[in-house]
């Protein structure tokens, strides 16, 4: 089958018929697909390995300790960076609007002429000094990004089966903040990652949602640092007002939900309790410059009412006792459960699925470890079609696991594969993150920039071997007769490959 009509079979919509093969599921549903040699670990019991992952201590985390990651910083000091670096640019841009704007010395004016003798050329004149090559330096939001990126791909590269990691990506989408927003998350987006995600992936929600609001990217993508009290000191005296983004956020994207019970009034409400939240500045005024401060100057004063509870005024406290409590409402049990169910079953996630995991989570006190458990579990994962869109990500990070990790330590090509499919890495189009259904990723255009990635990553592999071994490493039984022809009758390795990169069976979790 020549590639144009495979990519013609791809762009329409996949079938429910692929049969639920245990091995499968585990690995593209729940993980990040198999590595040639792989399915052999998991065959005699997927559910079990996979709760294994859950067994490990600290395997969502990336240690600043480990020399593989040498080139990452704390978001403090990647923040402070950025912070010198936008200071010097500051500098240069006003030094060169200062000598754009000085008149040109007329100094033959105000030089009397004189005689200079001629010089005689040197046998070997020395070169002249090459121009500097400001592209060799990269900006250093740039060189974070880039290092923050390669610990991330690496990280799914060196991953077992990757249900941890799936776990990350889906908290971390959950809670997104845009690189395209700021400066200050420019620098701190793979930080925010690494600090307010990855520690609580398997633990408590309520805690992951206290770091995510405590830290600068979320603050700055949500413009916390904007919002003030109006009958604070500094609203008084600034006539600054209140900014209702991050609130609003919070209770519409990551706890209640739409329609969860709130009004605008408690928008308005949490609000003010959230003000006061921010980062120290360059000036170190507040404390160290990146951090998270509270300025209680900026924070609204007195007692606030929310969802129908009065928080008396404490300052720092009363947002982070408020926060507490949304946790544990009823409507961010069922608003989480819905999301994970959408996202690791169906994209109409079966109604028996999400009330299991609602109620688990409410029983645990949104325990994550617990409700990643209850999805490995339940028998809908196991027995629904794998028939959702392999997002992004998750196909790059697939391909490099089956076909090999790319050019060491060099990020770029899986960085420019992710652009050309519409998921820049860190950079969603909201705050409500990238789609999670098929239709988001399913176009006709976007099967033919797969078709090209896959025809590239084909060409990089030097030795790819039997390409029907690999569809039997890589899917086993699973493969269709459709699929395994077309790569039988591939006219080379490297089309045999590509086809099987872009088979339905690859690409459908």
């Amino acid at each position: 089958m020549r590639l144009k009509q495979w990519r013609a079979d791809l762009a329409v919509p996949a079938s429910n018929s692929l049969p639920p093969d245990p091995v499968l599921v585990a690995f593209n549903r729940f993980g990040l697909g198999a590595r040639p040699g792989d399915r052999e670990m998991l065959a005699g019991d997927p559910r079990g390995y996979l709760r294994a992952e859950l067994r490990e201590a600290d395997i969502a985390m990336i240690s600043l300790d480990d020399p593989a990651y040498a080139g990452l910083l704390g978001s403090t000091p990647a923040i402070q960076a950025s912070m010198a670096a936008n200071f010097q640019r500051k500098l240069e841009r006003e030094r060169m609007a200062a000598a754009a704007a000085q008149p040109a010395t007329a100094s033959a004016q105000a030089v009397p002429a004189q005689i200079t003798p001629v010089q005689p050329m040197p046998a070997h004149p020395a070169p002249a000094p090459a121009p500097a090559d400001k592209s060799a330096v990269p900006p250093v939001e740039a060189t974070l990004f880039r290092a923050e990126a390669q610990a991330r791909f690496d990280k799914a590269i060196r991953a077992k089966a990757g249900f941890v990691e799936r776990l990350v990506w889906f908290w971390s989408n959950h809670f997104c903040v845009s690189m395209a927003k700021d400066i200050v998350i420019q620098a701190s987006a793979g930080a925010f990652e690494r600090e307010a995600i990855r520690p609580f992936v398997l633990g408590r929600f309520a805690d992951m949602l206290l770091a995510v609001a405590h830290h600068p990217a979320m603050l700055f993508n949500l413009d916390n640092q904007q919002s003030v009290g109006p009958d604070s000191c500094a609203g008084r005296n600034r006539k600054r007002g209140l900014n209702e983004n991050l609130a609003r956020e919070i209770l519409e994207l990551h706890t209640l939900g739409v329609g969860g019970g709130y009004s605008q009034a408690d928008v308005t409400s949490f609000a003010r309790i959230l003000t006061g939240w921010t980062m120290a500045g360059r000036d170190g005024r507040q404390g160290e410059p990146g951090n998270f401060v509270f300025n209680a100057n900026a924070h609204e004063p007195g007692d606030a009412v929310l969802l129908g509870k009065t928080y008396p005024a404490g300052g720092m406290g009363q947002a982070e006792a408020a926060l507490n409590d949304i946790a544990r409402q009823p409507a961010t049990a069922l608003h989480i459960a819905t999301k994970l169910a959408r996202h690791f079953i169906a994209d109409t996630p079966p109604p028996s699925a999400i009330a299991r995991l609602a109620k688990v989570f409410a029983k645990t006190d949104g325990n994550l470890r617990a409700l990643a458990a209850a999805l490995i579990a339940m028998p809908e994962a196991w027995s629904t079609p794998l028939a959702k869109m392999r997002s992004p990500f998750d196909y790059i990070a697939a391909i490099r696991r089956a076909a090999g990790p790319g050019p060491a330590n060099d990020p770029g090509q899986s960085l420019g594969w992710l652009n050309a499919l519409g998921e820049p890495l860190w950079q969603p189009p909201g705050p409500n993150g990238f789609p999670d259904g098929a239709d988001g990723w399913a176009s006709a255009e976007g099967m033919k920039v797969r078709l090209d990635i896959a025809w590239q990553a084909a060409r990089q592999v030097r030795d790819i071997g039997n390409p029907n071994d690999m569809l039997d490493a890589l899917i086993g039984p699973a493969a269709s007769a459709e699929t395994r022809q077309a790569i039988a009758r591939a006219e080379s390795k490297q089309q045999g490959l590509a086809l099987l990169l872009m088979a339905p069976e690859f690409q459908r979790r």
